[in-house]
């Protein structure tokens, strides 16, 4: 074993006995430096029920809870609500999975797959992190300016821009001082928020839960079940675009009991919330109308939703954060805040200059990579070497098999959901016809793949490991 293995296993084992006093009160500006042990159960479940809130879980209830066939949904709301239930709560056991390992190790979240990877392999799903964390964060800037023109009735788009992307860089600079902001003032300001809003919904008056939210909000929703498993795995989908960042928060927790914990009920929990909330507007406004729009004409409504916008700047900030120390993987001496102020300046150009529409597609196809890496993270980490504690180190060696593992678990995504990127999607449509396969309803992209990149990874883990085993014997 190399020096550097032992030393990094040394700062692995000196994590995961309990909090280091280098760093008390901030995050670590370099790799070189431990991360301080400060972030309770409470400080992490305010975080990550923050991140469940969201603006885009309002604007995107349509998508992800009743999915249509020629722009006619065909789900009932209690179905797509059921359908989004599952999968949330299926996705946060998935969050929390990707939580453990920052809390035992200390390490970030790209930094960690050294010990699943190698170091040198570790810079592919690095890179691709750090695009997609640039678009998620442009596309939360957006979505910021969007909904604050409409709360405010107008006004230079570039000025709401501008503010959200400076309150976002701000954040950055004090990560975890953002996050105990979040506990103390931030989650209690949301979780008046939306009880206000369930109760003006409801004195407002909903249709029928039994009924689909088209047109006319009251066509019957007959008996295709076959979206549901669809509604579902986005659902689950959303849940999981989280996974890539859990790490970088979860490094600082005081255990891994208070980090599992956090982030899987209470982001599941918020998102549930959120996601009801957001049908329900969806249903008032109409299929025509701006979702926006019922929370801005109930009483008080302005108020409790400027709360929503100004809170939507965390979703930004663990983004830009995230892809900072995603950047330290491949360059780990360079300081955090001056990579934070350069992301924070990339994106907020990136919202003015940029229509995220045609993007969206791309940035999903990323996601989809992550699902798989987290199944072989998961059998490895839990079941496979991990066990035995990963070497982070900067020289750490490839490991191959892993990579096959990731691979086989992408291929199964794509064919069972190839997406709507043109040559892409034409790819893997033919690749099914070449093979015969004939995607099934109940056939779920994200849990399927899942389940076949970690049995992958156990499976040719372990023959590599036994080969590794009789080479050594013999020599």
């Amino acid at each position: 074993m190399s020096s550097s293995t032992l030393e990094n296993s040394a700062h692995d084992d000196e994590s995961a006995r309990g909090p280091v006093k280098a760093s008390p009160a901030e995050a670590p500006l370099t790799l070189d430096e431990p991360a301080p042990r400060v972030l309770s159960f409470w400080d992490q479940s305010a975080f990550w029920a923050n991140l469940g809130v969201s603006l885009f879980a309002f604007s995107g209830a349509y998508t992800v809870l009743a999915p249509t066939v020629d722009g006619v949904p065909q789900l009932s709301i209690a179905a797509g609500i059921t359908a989004m239930i599952i999968g949330t709560l299926v996705g946060g056991l998935m969050l929390g999975l990707a939580a453990v390992p920052g809390a035992r190790t200390g390490r970030p979240a790209m930094v960690i797959l050294r010990g699943l990877f190698g170091a040198k392999l570790s810079y592919a799903p690095t890179v691709l992190n750090i695009a997609q964390l640039i678009g998620w964060g442009t596309f939360e800037l957006i979505v910021i300016a969007d909904a604050a023109y409409e709360l405010f009735g107008g006004g230079p788009r570039w000025t709401y821009v501008l503010f959200a992307g400076v309150l976002t860089t701000v954040l950055t600079i004090w990560p975890l001082g953002s996050v105990r902001l979040l506990r103390r003032v931030v989650t209690i300001a949301v979780g008046i928020a939306l009880i206000w809003f369930y109760i003006q919904f409801f004195r407002v008056g909903l249709p029928d839960l039994t009924d689909n939210p088209g047109p006319s909000g009251s066509a019957p929703f007959g008996a295709d079940w076959s979206l549901f498993w669809l509604a579902m795995d986005a659902a689950l989908a959303v849940s999981i675009s989280w996974v890539p960042l859990a790490a970088d928060y979860t490094r600082h927790s005081r255990s891994e009991r208070a980090a599992f914990g956090a982030a899987s009920g209470a982001y599941a929990l918020t998102q549930i919330i959120a996601y009801i909330l957001g049908l329900f507007a969806l249903v008032l406004a109409g299929q025509g109308g701006g979702v926006y729009g019922p929370f801005l004409t109930v009483t008080a409504g302005a108020v409790f939703f400027f709360v929503f916008v100004l809170r939507e700047a965390d979703q930004s900030f663990a983004n830009v954060y995230s892809t900072a120390l995603s950047i330290q993987n491949l360059v780990p001496r360079v300081d955090r805040r001056v990579l934070s102020i350069g992301l924070g300046a990339l994106i907020t150009v990136l919202a003015l200059v940029l229509n995220m529409g045609d993007y969206y597609g791309f940035l999903a196809l990323i996601g989809s990579v992550f699902v798989p890496l987290l199944g072989v993270l998961a059998a490895d980490f839990f079941l496979g070497r991990g066990r035995g504690g990963w070497n982070t180190a900067p020289d750490a060696p490839s490991r191959w098999s892993m990579v096959v593992a990731w691979f086989g678990g992408f291929v199964v995504y794509q064919l069972i959901n190839p997406g709507q990127l043109g040559v892409w999607a034409d790819f893997w449509t033919g690749v099914q016809d070449l093979i015969g396969l004939t995607v099934q309803p109940w056939m779920s992209a994200s849990f399927l793949s899942f389940l076949v990149a970690g049995a992958l990874a156990l499976v040719i883990g372990r023959v590599a490991g036994n080969r590794t085993s009789g080479i050594r014997e013999s020599v």
